[in-house]
């Protein structure tokens, strides 16, 4: 059941059920299947076969199923599906730079690749207010090129909680995507593991972790959206000193 509360304690009813279309999506698969009836009406056998296999890839690559998000301030969220293919110090875009969003600092970016098998739901690494949305126009190069953060179609999206944690990550198309679609808008408040968007057809997500953040993952590792943690905040407790 959407939104209900699951913990270690055993609270909550687990249960798996078939993932869902979504609604982005049922209009591609409908063209597909509808393409595909035709062919079968046309007795064009040949045809109609293969369209019944991309009608559903279609159906699959849309496809929407429910996730289990840790809700613990010290831990951001994966926002994507798919390989982690780079973790390295990098500038931070001017897009997501300013006093009322990320330092001009040097920050870890893990870019995550999502492959056209992958789940293409991307969902917000905290919660928070989402603070800005910028489009790019650009590019369609392979969204797994270091330069495709520069060069590509890409959308910046910064969430701010209100401890003043912000987090900023970037949706890039790449050289089958052909449109990133956006769930949210300046001033939205979003739940860590909220869907906040998606990206039609092969992609990459970047996410550039503040200073002093710990990643959880590896090079190379496969991680989920909305449940894989990403990486760890920081949490020094207050120091006390004792005068003698």
């Amino acid at each position: 059941m959407a939104n209900e509360i699951l913990d270690n304690s055993g609270k909550g009813l687990a249960e798996w059920r078939f993932p869902s279309v979504h609604p982005e999506g049922r209009k591609f698969a409908l063209i597909a299947g509808g393409i595909t009836l035709a062919f079968f009406l046309l007795g064009w056998s040949l045809l109609a076969w293969p369209m019944v296999g991309i009608t559903a890839w279609v159906a699959a690559f849309f496809r929407d199923p429910e996730r289990v998000t840790i809700m613990d301030p010290q831990y951001i969220t994966a926002p994507a599906d798919g390989l982690v293919t780079l973790i390295q110090q990098v500038p931070v875009p001017p897009e997501l730079v300013g006093p009322d969003a990320l330092g001009d600092e040097p920050m870890t970016r893990v870019s995550i690749f999502m492959s056209v098998f992958d789940v293409h739901i991307n969902r917000a690494p905290i919660g928070g207010t989402v603070k800005r949305v910028v489009y790019i126009p650009g590019k369609f190069l392979n969204a797994d090129l270091d330069k495709a953060s520069e060069d590509n179609e890409r959308q910046h999206i910064l969430i701010e909680r209100d401890d003043g944690v912000r987090i900023g990550f970037t949706q890039i198309a790449g050289l089958v995507a052909r449109r990133i679609v956006p769930f949210v808008k300046d001033g939205d408040v979003v739940a860590a593991g909220q869907r906040i968007g998606l990206i039609r057809f092969g992609s990459r997500v970047d996410v550039y972790l503040p200073a002093g953040t710990m990643p959880r993952i590896v090079k190379g590792q496969r991680i989920v959206a909305g449940e894989t943690v990403l990486a760890q905040l920081t949490m020094t407790p207050q120091l006390e000193g004792v005068k003698h």
